[in-house]
């Protein structure tokens, strides 16, 4: 079957369905107001269905690929939920001490997707940890559905503070280099934003179309920064010229890049929004920033 992208679909539906997606609506109200976009044989689950993630779809390293070394670790967040899980991958003939990448999730906790990009990350001689927010509430599901509903139980206060525990812990390791990075995904963008705002040590940081800070926090941030940006986002896209001129203002040395044509999302390559050679590009990117930051 052919792989269905972004031309597939109504701009106004993407629109619904990253509504549903980041809690504007809810699954009926994404169902109810679907329901004009289906076509023949397509319903609105239908439509809910294609647009929603297809990990095997997606998966770029397999979890037992043997280049690979990964496991599940806790860590301590004495200012957060107490303890959480995280997916830690470093290259199996790794030698040495690694560079370290703090890899957030978006706002379903830590699905199978973002556990292949702590691999992928690996493969590159990077050492990436990847927490789960939902640790507190049984861990990912193993169902986006649910992961979104727990997901919005969490109290974000506690949370933020998980992740700068999360960035903390991985810093402090033994095997690292002493040089941290986070590159973050939609609710994980915003995080990475966070960190670099809370983190003066932090030494770069990579939001894909992410929740921006108050313009008054940009003064706070030490560390360079690379960001991506879908071009269809207004919602993640009307905060950035206030947010431009106040790092700026401060002297922060960040490069932001907005890809043509490109869905919230376009890096997520288990879903519809996915653009392939926006992703391909602002991946290479990516790479090229950690290394340069985090090698020297």
């Amino acid at each position: 079957m052919q792989r269905k992208t972004a031309q597939d679909f109504d701009q106004d539906l993407l629109i619904l369905f990253d509504a549903y997606v980041h809690g504007t609506i809810d699954r009926r109200g994404f169902l109810e107001k679907a329901q004009k976009f289906a076509v023949a044989g397509l319903s609105a689950a239908g439509l809910l269905a294609a647009l929603s993630p297809d990990f095997a779809l997606g998966q770029v390293v397999a979890p037992n690929d043997a280049r690979v070394k990964t496991e599940m670790l806790e860590f301590a967040s004495p200012q957060g939920y107490g303890t959480l899980k995280g997916y830690l991958a470093r290259p199996a003939n790794a030698t040495g001490k690694l560079p370290a990448v703090l890899v957030v999730h978006e706002n379903r906790g830590l699905n199978p997707h973002i556990e292949d990009i702590a691999r992928r990350l690996a493969l590159e001689g990077f050492m990436a940890f990847a927490p789960d927010a939902l640790t507190p509430l049984g861990g990912y599901p193993g169902d986006e559905d649910q992961a979104r509903a727990l997901f919005a139980k969490l109290d974000q206060t506690q949370t933020r503070e998980d992740f700068v525990a999360a960035a903390q812990w991985l810093n402090a390791r033994a095997d690292g280099n002493g040089k941290l990075g986070v590159v973050g995904f939609c609710y994980g963008g915003g995080i990475a934003h966070l960190l670099a705002v809370r983190l003066p040590t932090l030494a770069a940081a990579v939001p894909f179309y992410g929740n921006l800070p108050a313009p008054a926090d940009a003064a706070q941030v030490k560390a360079p920064l690379l960001i991506h940006f879908a071009a269809v986002d207004e919602r993640i896209n009307a905060a950035w010229p206030a947010y431009e001129a106040a790092l700026q203002a401060a002297g922060v040395h960040y490069t932001a890049y907005q890809y043509p044509g490109t869905q919230h999302g376009f890096n997520n390559d288990t879903t519809p929004r996915f653009d392939a050679a926006a992703a391909k590009l602002a991946w290479e990117r990516t790479l090229t920033f950690l290394t340069l930051k985090l090698r020297a």
